[in-house]
């Protein structure tokens, strides 16, 4: 039996989310088709760093998964991406230690989120930016983005919905670049929370249009309720960019 580990980058537009679920198209369920199918009909369970919702796109999800088949890594790239449907693109395959675990093996993950900032809609860009023309105060969402660095408890920026008990997370950096006519705002850390990035980027955008003040993050994270943060931003705008791991850069 061999581990091996993949990066795929997939639209997450026609997607119910990343993880698997019953009678319903999910990234992780297509590929574990594929892979059975390659298996000549033998199951493949994968695991992946994480899930993503509905809407939300990866540019550099990880998943493992274990078989018995001797395939080189360029020919599972290859076999994988002959069988995928166009919207799933397997960047990489690659063999790994047995004990190698692509979700707790986790040591950061990168999110970006894409805002569209033209007066107009665009077409083009309606799944994967999030259409916002509004005037911002950059200078504030910036200010306000330095004090959700470090390690807090994010409970106020996590769904109601989260099961976790411990909410304390480490955000490493949370960046806020203007590029073209989109606003890119760049979020890694040790870990989210359920709707945490979109949370983050709902209040960010809240301080960006003057319905809250900087200093009003402090006041949020103290409070650890919900209610107390900004509005979710939309699922669409939102990129599993890439996940890191100890001594190794997937």
């Amino acid at each position: 039996m061999k581990r091996m580990s993949g990066i795929v980058s997939y639209d997450g537009t026609g997607f119910s989310g990343y993880q698997i679920q019953p009678d319903q198209r999910t990234v992780q369920g297509t590929i574990e088709q594929v892979l059975q199918r390659i298996n000549k009909g033998k199951f493949i369970r994968t695991v992946a760093s994480g899930r993503t919702d509905s809407g939300v796109h990866g540019v550099g999800q990880v998943f493992h998964f274990d078989s018995t088949l001797s395939i080189e890594s360029a020919a599972w790239k290859r076999a994988l991406n002959t069988l995928l449907p166009a919207d799933i693109r397997i960047q990489s395959v690659a063999n790994e230690d047995p004990d190698f675990h692509a979700r707790f093996d986790v040591e950061a993950k990168e999110y970006r989120y894409r805002l569209l900032r033209k007066p107009d809609e665009d077409v083009f860009r309606r799944n994967y930016t999030y259409h916002f023309p509004y005037e911002l105060d950059l200078v504030g969402m910036r200010s306000a983005a330095e004090l959700l660095v470090g390690e807090h408890d994010f409970t106020s920026f996590s769904s109601a919905k989260t099961e976790v008990m411990d909410r304390i997370r480490t955000i490493h950096k949370l960046d806020i670049e203007e590029a073209g006519d989109e606003l890119v705002i760049s979020i890694e850390g040790n870990g989210f929370l359920y709707n945490m990035v979109r949370i983050i980027v709902g209040t960010l955008l809240e301080v960006g249009t003057s319905k809250r003040q900087v200093e009003d993050i402090i006041r949020i994270l103290e409070m650890k309720d919900r209610d107390a943060a900004g509005k979710t931003a939309p699922a669409h705008g939102l990129y599993l960019w890439k996940v890191t791991y100890k001594n190794r850069d997937k």
